[in-house]
């Protein structure tokens, strides 16, 4: 086995077996579960483990230096007009790739799945144009990002409130295993060509601006559509007896995810060819190392997705159900917590995330203390999820005051962590929440008599919120940290104006 391979399966392993533990215990003590759903479970786990370790080898030898190139390309051209409209393009493709987006799409029956994704795709392309904009104008992610989700919320008043939690759900999704390794590495091809002091701030926020386009794109989706009669689909799990049949179910199912992860990778591999033959950016080794990493990202992504959905999702749904229907509801929240905390180690697309953090920042800001901290944001996340399908909570009550906060976080935070901040709250609400987590609240809205739509939806949205405030309290921390340092080394000197240092975090 490739030397590489195995140590991104080991990280894997690391990764996913607290959450494995996790339903196992629950399926003996709480919610006693048949041999066969633990069977089936079991069976996803190894299949998420090997393909989310072959997908985490893929993007590192494909998606991430063909994100860059284009990048460097892209900031080298003077012509503003063509940087925005290649970013447009590029934003629409990646998101037309995503199969986060294809899973949320199933989901909404109401509108057409095919005009969902459009709408979607059209609104990270024309956010993802304003982001690279950003950077070569050298704007404040800051106030720009305090701008557009202002804009947001006092919008979302006229939003029908069926929709809402759609809308909001459809920024997470976007920011998946195949568009987070491709818009991060663009980020950083684009500011590494400046070379000046805030290129290193510069080169995170794409993923932050990508965000803020779909949920507005389908607010205003909503006004064309009502998903007040919109009947959610779960995923049914299958009857098993012997392991020939567990065998069978998977082996039915991988064919399809083949095709749809055939059809999400071919537009990227379509740039790649392009965009090869007209900058020849890539020498005979490169295009090799590229062409496998696409092969390893294909593979893992069809592993990655058959796994989930044929062994994860149907039993999130029943655990959500049973759960829910006995005497220890309210021990839905405690342990969405515990779970919340776990799963978001198994999201392909964080790992990119940190990674790339810690290159970025040369070490600084290390992949661990970003675990760490993610996990914390997505726990309190899934606990608010699961009291909103508990007591009813509207999802503006939540976003509203949770947005004001991380954008007030936002002034006093340094440069980088905002950026770092508001990309990793897109990056953490992956596959993994939108197939086990979201089908969790949908089997307990289900058993309680809630409203789906209402009360369900917007796990998504609220596992992209608490990102951003956990890192940049992160980021505050430390701030004061070294103000406090520097107060003792000169206690005569003035301090200097630290907003756009980066600050060294050292791993625990």
């Amino acid at each position: 086995m490739n030397p590489k391979l195995k140590e991104k399966i080991q990280e894997s392993l690391s990764a996913v077996l607290p959450i494995t533990g996790i339903v196992l215990v629950l399926s003996i003590f709480p919610v006693p579960l048949k041999i066969g759903p633990i069977v089936m479970f079991f069976a996803g786990a190894i299949m998420l483990i090997l393909g989310m370790g072959m997908f985490q080898l893929g993007a590192e030898m494909a998606m991430s230096p063909l994100g860059e190139g284009i990048g460097i390309q892209m900031s080298k051209s003077r012509k503003i007009w063509l940087i925005a409209v290649i970013g447009l393009l590029m934003g629409a493709l990646i998101t037309i790739a995503e199969p986060d987006l294809q899973i949320l799409s199933n989901q909404v029956p109401s509108i057409p799945n095919m005009t969902l994704i459009m709408t979607v795709a059209a609104g990270v392309g024309i956010f993802l144009a304003v982001a690279i904009l950003r950077i070569v104008l050298k704007i404040d992610l800051s106030i720009l990002l305090m701008i557009l989700y202002a804009g947001l919320l006092i919008f979302s008043f006229f939003v029908p409130k069926e929709f809402l939690a759609v809308a909001f759900d459809s920024g997470g999704v976007t920011t998946g295993p195949i568009t987070v390794p491709f818009i991060m590495a663009m980020g950083v091809g684009l500011s590494a060509v400046r070379g000046d002091k805030n290129a290193a701030n510069d080169s995170f926020g794409l993923v932050a601006l990508s965000s803020v386009g779909p949920i507005l794109a389908v607010m205003i989706l909503g006004f064309c559509y009502s998903p007040k009669d919109a009947v959610y689909t779960a995923s049914e799990l299958a009857s098993v007896v012997t392991m020939r049949d567990v065998v069978r179910a998977f082996a039915l199912q991988i064919p399809l995810y083949a095709r749809e992860v055939f059809v999400s990778i071919l537009p990227i591999a379509l740039v790649f060819l392009i965009f090869q033959l007209l900058s020849h950016r890539y020498q005979k080794r490169q295009r090799k190392r590229i062409t496998v990493g696409f092969l390893y990202t294909y593979l893992g992504l069809v592993l990655f997705l058959c796994g989930v959905n044929v062994g994860f999702a149907p039993v999130g749904t029943l655990l959500g159900k049973d759960l829910a229907g006995s005497a220890q509801k309210w021990l839905l929240v405690p342990i969405g917590m515990l779970i919340g905390y776990f799963i978001v180690k198994a999201e392909p697309a964080i790992q990119i995330l940190n990674r790339q953090v810690q290159s970025v920042t040369n070490g600084m800001v290390a992949a661990k203390t970003m675990n760490r901290c993610l996990s914390v944001g997505v726990a309190v996340s899934i606990g608010l999820s699961v009291l909103r399908i508990l007591t009813g909570i509207p999802i503006q009550w939540i976003v509203i005051p949770g947005y004001i906060i991380a954008l007030m976080l936002s002034r006093f935070v340094p440069k980088i962590f905002v950026g770092i901040a508001f990309d990793s709250g897109g990056v953490a609400s992956g596959p993994m929440t939108s197939t086990f987590l979201l089908p969790l609240c949908i089997g307990a809205c289900e058993a309680l008599g809630g409203n789906i739509m209402t009360d369900a939806f917007g796990v998504v949205a609220l596992v992209a919120l608490t990102p951003l405030i956990a890192v940049q309290i992160m980021g505050l921390q430390y701030r004061l940290k070294m103000k406090n340092q520097e107060k003792i080394t000169k206690p005569d000197a003035l301090l200097p104006d630290d907003s756009d240092e980066i600050v060294e975090i050292e791993e625990e």
